[in-house]
């Protein structure tokens, strides 16, 4: 089969690999038929995730259908259509249990593993441990390119924003990062009946498309920033601050942003410290959280997007075949010179 295969920092290459297989007997093979790139993906060949090592599979995503089935799996069979998530999940263990299956204990103590610990989604087929509890079984209805932003981005900015956030009805919120997580969770912030969802980015073309996708408000960037989106809610700050984008500056924006009693959400992977103002936070009673998304909302979403009642292919805006990978990756890795959100990849 063919897969791109990570080779070091910087390197990486669409080459012939040994097949997939099913190596226990809780696994499924998946012939993948839609995938794409996540912004994890260009961390790793930046060199910045040391646990992926050379001849690693890249990608976390894929939709597909089951090409074989280990002794043990019940739930699937051969010929099913199936979403394939970012985050694998045992079912049994601690974590799994408590509802964290992204810090899920059976395989190297995360739940991340595709791409990571083990062979990825960027290839014609790949091997799907723990298929029963990991795997979701597309409804009739959903297409591909709905189903694969499922599989990572829309239950982050879900999870990690509206839902750690705890937005309510009537909630002004404000999304700092319009990228594609921070889209997801302008998409899904409308399911809790936020009042008002302001969008907050440097690039024009993302606020558009915020407003396509149900944020009232867009804000550019600027040396007023701060003030335009507090005069936007009354003087008194938004509710709950959703950070999107994973830069100091970005999470000390929304920081500055929330009113007392309020909730910092943080998306975003930060890769360098930040330090936050405590001396002056810790009188507002904020709440701050952050994490790694878990997709246990993925049933949810997909009963969303199956009714209307979510567009998620309004985040797919450029499609690519298998061969074309590597230019797939140059526009993602430029999406804002691209005008890119999520890339569509099929065979």
């Amino acid at each position: 089969m063919k897969a791109l295969v990570y080779h070091g920092p910087g390197k990486k290459a669409w080459e012939d690999v040994p097949d997939a297989t099913v190596q226990e007997p809780t696994d499924v093979v998946v012939k993948v038929e839609t995938t794409t790139i996540c912004g994890t993906d260009l961390h790793i060949l930046q060199g910045d995730v040391a646990a992926v090592t050379d001849g690693r599979i890249l990608g976390h995503e894929a939709v597909g259908t089951v090409t074989a089935v280990g002794d043990a799996v019940r739930g699937f069979s051969v010929g099913d259509r199936v979403l394939v998530p970012a985050i694998t999940k045992c079912g049994r263990c601690e974590y799994c249990q408590r509802g964290m299956p992204s810090h899920c204990q059976t395989v190297g103590g995360i739940g991340w593993i595709f791409g990571h610990l083990i062979d990825g989604t960027q290839a014609e087929l790949v091997r799907v441990p723990y298929a029963d509890t990991s795997l979701y079984a597309i409804p009739q209805g959903v297409t591909d390119e709905q189903a694969i932003f499922l599989a990572d981005s829309l239950p982050t900015g879900y999870e990690v924003g509206v839902l750690a956030g705890g937005v309510r009805p009537g909630d002004t919120v404000a999304v700092v990062g319009a990228g594609a997580v921070g889209l997801s969770a302008v998409l899904t912030t409308g399911l809790w009946g936020a009042s008002k969802v302001i969008a907050v980015d440097s690039n024009k073309f993302r606020l558009e498309k915020a407003v396509e996708f149900g944020a009232t408000d867009a804000i550019e960037v600027g040396p007023g920033t701060v003030g335009d989106v507090v005069a936007l809610t009354d003087g008194l700050g938004v509710d709950v601050a959703i950070e999107a984008v994973g830069y100091p500056e970005t999470l000390l924006t929304a920081a500055s942003l929330v009113r007392p009693g309020g909730t910092i959400a943080n998306i975003g992977v930060h890769g360098t410290p930040v330090e936050l103002p405590m001396q002056d936070m810790w009188i507002s009673n904020v709440t701050l959280t952050m994490g790694l998304v878990d997709t246990v909302s993925i049933p949810t979403l997909l009963k969303m997007v199956a009714s209307g009642r979510i567009p998620a292919e309004k985040m797919g805006t450029h499609s690519f075949t298998f061969d074309q990978i590597n230019e797939a990756y140059d526009v993602f890795a430029n999406a804002a010179a691209n005008l890119a959100l999520k890339v569509v990849i099929t065979p």
